[in-house]
């Protein structure tokens, strides 16, 4: 027979096992309620654009120079190994031909590889490719000299050569500049290349001119190749460096709030610690000795103590509570310094808000701002504060364009945590998209009249 210690520890786990897959069918059910009221033809537009709305700035800028350097591969094929079966179809030998061909898709390959190391390299999330750089220029130098060698046994016509040539060694250019770092650097790739190209060609007793014409052709397809891969490089470089100097910005942000709160805290309680420490041993002492001053020491240690914590209480209410006209501006500085055009609208002046819709508001307008910058990519944002109406209510709007197509689901906690400040002074929340791929936030307080509202800022 099985005690019931043996079946507690089984039976606590399992009942936690069921509760978390109850909750989890709930909100999956509840997501599928919310996708099902959502138009087919709206869905399946989302489907195809979510992928791409979802990303931050510095994802799509990304993901467009990442595909653009795989059409690049597609593009050196087509564009420079089908001249190469250009003997073929002249008569010449066959195998020549889909040689070059190899040639070329190999050599692009590599190419493809070291541009997505590349890329990684300057997002941070590898290091530097530095034996896929030697193998390029390795590879590139190979195909390069074969190609000379067949034209200088007559295999390879003047111009197909020079296409091929010029072609391969400016695709290689292209790439190893995108690995380095200093700009001194990039542009003494395509000149070592055209020197090389040239010289070769010289020394396999190619004509002084036709080499004249590799070195020409490999220096301007090397430079313009080599300044549209290092622009590609700079740019992706500098919208994630922003990105990052956003993040920091919200992590200093809070950091500074912090230490505002450590400091207040400090300066209340560490005075009233020190004087409760020292009356308390002064009791200590008076009492051994059986002196009655003991007890009011211990009255005025009690008194402390309730004094520190009404501060404690002032300085964490001070902490909680926000300002609708220091938010207000505050979100009107932020968004303009991160790049938006923000709009702050007041259609009323007038009406003196309490303290509790005050705090209520602004922190509706700090969580509206948080998700501005956090989620989508906008670039304009409207904050109204309206009021009227028979009730006196009072509005406030957060709209913004550029909002991402989530998938529906479940509310995040920070609208939940705004729902419950509001429901304190009576008020409510919608949140959630609208049309033109905006996002509005509309938090309303009902008033006791149709006086007017105002709010400096």
């Amino acid at each position: 027979m099985v005690s019931n210690g043996h079946l507690g520890a089984p039976a606590a786990v399992t009942l936690v096992w069921i509760m978390v897959a109850v909750t989890a069918v709930r909100r999956r059910s509840a997501g599928y309620r919310a996708a099902s009221t959502r138009d087919p033809g709206e869905r399946a537009v989302s489907k195809l654009t979510g992928w791409w709305k979802r990303r931050s700035s510095a994802g799509k800028v990304e993901l467009y120079t990442r595909w653009s350097f795989h059409f690049f591969i597609a593009m050196e094929i087509v564009g420079f190994g089908l001249p190469g079966l250009a003997p073929a179809a002249d008569g010449g030998p066959l195998a020549v031909s889909f040689a070059l061909l190899l040639v070329v898709s190999v050599h692009s390959l590599v190419i493809g590889c070291l541009t997505s190391r590349a890329l990684d390299w300057i997002v941070g999330s590898r290091e530097r490719p530095v034996r896929l750089v030697a193998a390029v220029v390795v590879v590139t130098a190979v195909a390069c000299l074969a190609l000379l060698v067949l034209r200088r046994t007559g295999h390879l016509d003047e111009s197909v050569s020079i296409t091929l040539v010029g072609g391969l060694a400016g695709f290689g250019c292209g790439a190893v500049v995108l690995a380095l770092e200093k700009v001194r650097h990039m542009r003494y790739v395509p000149l070592a290349a055209a020197g090389a190209a040239g010289a070769a060609a010289y020394a396999l007793g190619i004509g002084a001119g036709e080499s004249l014409g590799y070195l020409i052709g490999v220096l301007l397809t090397g430079m313009f190749l080599a300044i549209a891969y290092g622009f590609s490089g700079w740019l992706l470089t500098t919208v994630h460096e922003l990105d990052r100097t956003r993040e920091l910005q919200a992590q200093l942000a809070v950091a500074e709030e912090r230490l505002r709160f450590g400091r207040d805290l400090h300066d209340v309680m560490g005075r009233n610690l020190a004087v409760i420490a020292l009356k308390s041993e002064l009791a200590v002492q008076l009492a051994r000795r059986e002196r009655p001053e003991a007890v009011d020491q211990m009255i005025e240690v009690q008194r402390i103590a309730r004094e520190s914590q009404r501060e404690v209480r002032d300085v964490v209410r001070g902490y909680r509570e926000a300002d609708l006209a220091v938010e207000l501006e505050g979100a009107r500085g932020v968004l303009s310094a991160a790049g938006m055009d923000c709009r702050v609208e007041f259609e009323a002046a007038g009406r003196t808000l309490s303290a509790e819709v005050q705090s209520a508001l602004g922190w509706v307008v700090r969580e509206a701002t948080t998700n501005v910058l956090r989620h989508g990519d906008a670039r304009n944002c409207l904050i109204r504060v309206t009021a009227g109406g028979p009730s006196g209510a009072v509005t406030l709007l957060v709209e913004n364009d550029g909002a991402p197509d989530a998938p529906a689901g479940p509310p995040g906690s920070g609208l939940a945590g705004l729902r419950e400040r509001l429901a304190a002074v009576d008020g409510t929340l919608l949140a959630g998209p609208v049309e033109g791929g905006r996002f509005r936030l509309r938090a309303e307080v009902p008033g006791d009249g149709p006086r007017r509202v105002e709010v400096r800022a």
